[in-house]
């Protein structure tokens, strides 16, 4: 009897343990960069390939994500109810209006962000990684507590920068915090091929000449982000859509897929247009 028991505990140690989801912090160091937009059309994406995702708006105090979402009017409880004790994480797993394996988890929108214990954060994280496959972690703006919290159980991050001079620094900063370890890819967001095209904005290779990052995606400047932002739909859900189709395709890069970095096309600038560029401001 006691062999059979000892036989039973070597194949119960040897058994392979369960399959860890994958924990992701989108951030970007400087605030309004959209990071917020593209944790829920991530998600969203994800989750419409059948994949189990949660999204953690780490933003204490000043929470948007269920908004994004068109989740405020379901959210009971917060991440500091949870780790506080207040309510298990069960109650306060809010699910997706528009797939049954997107879930939220808000931040506290009257809490401040000292009031995150970091080691119970990333006890949280692990706790998710157990029943989903991809945690997403909406990191505050800054780099201070918040970040540091946001971070704390990740083990992968996708940084979010605009083509502006002070975004693409902001984010550099970021990735020398994070290290290596982390293991930083790229989006950028808020591409006007219109501007790119004139000389007036950054280009893509502009902005990864300086950071030298593994480029998930590039998002174009809609309007229509706005309009469905506001409605609490993710444009993910219209996959039909030139953007929609972007954050599906940038979803299947994060998920391992060989296609192509989703680029929105830059009309090609004439002569002409090079010489307004050039001499473009100048008076005679």
């Amino acid at each position: 009897m006691q062999q059979t028991q000892t036989v039973q505990d070597e194949v119960q140690s040897s058994a392979p343990a369960p399959r860890l989801g994958r924990a992701i912090v989108l951030t970007s160091g400087k605030g309004g960069v959209g990071k917020t937009t593209t944790t829920a059309n991530l998600g969203t994406a994800l989750a419409h390939r059948g994949a189990r995702v949660v999204l953690v708006d780490a933003d204490v105090g000043l929470r948007n994500l269920d908004i994004v979402l068109g989740l405020e009017s379901r959210v009971k409880h917060h991440l500091l109810d949870v780790l506080e004790e207040r309510a298990s994480l069960d109650e306060a797993l809010v699910p997706g209006k528009h797939s049954e394996s997107l879930f939220l988890l808000a931040a506290a929108q009257s809490r401040e962000k000292d009031d995150v214990d970091t080691a119970k954060m990333k006890a949280l994280i692990s706790s998710l990684r157990e029943r989903f496959d991809y945690v997403l972690i909406d990191c505050p703006a800054g780099i201070e507590l918040g970040f540091r919290n946001a971070v704390a159980g990740a083990d992968e991050a996708i940084v979010i920068c605009t083509p502006e001079v002070a975004a693409v620094r902001d984010v550099d900063r970021v990735v020398g915090l994070l290290g290596n370890r982390f293991r930083p890819q790229l989006v950028i967001n808020r591409l006007r091929p219109y501007l790119v095209k004139k000389g007036k904005m950054l280009s893509v290779e502009d902005v990864n000449a300086i950071l030298r990052l593994p480029l998930l995606g590039v998002i174009a400047d809609e309007p229509e982000i706005i309009v469905t932002t506001n409605r609490g739909e993710p444009l993910a859900l219209r996959k039909d859509t030139p953007t929609g189709a972007a954050y599906h395709a940038i979803a299947a890069r994060v998920a391992g897929e060989d296609v192509p970095a989703p680029m929105p096309a830059v009309p090609k600038v004439t002569i002409l247009e090079r010489v307004g560029a050039l001499f473009g401001g100048r008076r005679a």
